[in-house]
C-alpha cells in the first residue's frame, strides 16, 4: 500500500465488511456475539471463494503473485456481498437455526 488514499480505502472496506456483517442484539454483548457468529459462519465460504478467484487471477497472470492488500480487498468485497445476502435472507423472516 503506497499512498494514503489506498490505506484509507483499505480500512474503509474493512469497516464496511464489519458493518455488513453486523447483527443487532438486545444489548452490546448480544450484538457482539451475533456479529461474531455471523462472521464465523460466512468466513470459511468467503475465504474459499476468494482462494479460488486468487488462484485463477494468478494463473492468468502467469504465476505472478497478488499483493496481500489486494487479496484482503477481494475477501472484504466477497464478505460484504455474503453479509448482505445472508442479512436479507435472515431479516426476511426465514428461520436460520437461532432461537
Amino acid at each position: 500500500m503506497q499512498s494514503i488514499k489506498e490505506k484509507v480505502s483499505f480500512y474503509l472496506s474493512a469497516v464496511c465488511y464489519l458493518l455488513f456483517n453486523l447483527r443487532l442484539g438486545a444489548d452490546a454483548l448480544a450484538t457482539v456475539k451475533a456479529t461474531g457468529w455471523q462472521i464465523v459462519q460466512t468466513a470459511p465460504y468467503v475465504a474459499g471463494i476468494t482462494y479460488v478467484i486468487i488462484a485463477l487471477l494468478q494463473y492468468m497472470a502467469d504465476g505472478e503473485k497478488l499483493p496481500w492488500d489486494r487479496r484482503l480487498r477481494l475477501f472484504f468485497a466477497l464478505g460484504i456481498m455474503a453479509g448482505l445476502f445472508y442479512g436479507i435472507y435472515e431479516y426476511a423472516g426465514v428461520d436460520v437455526g437461532r432461537p
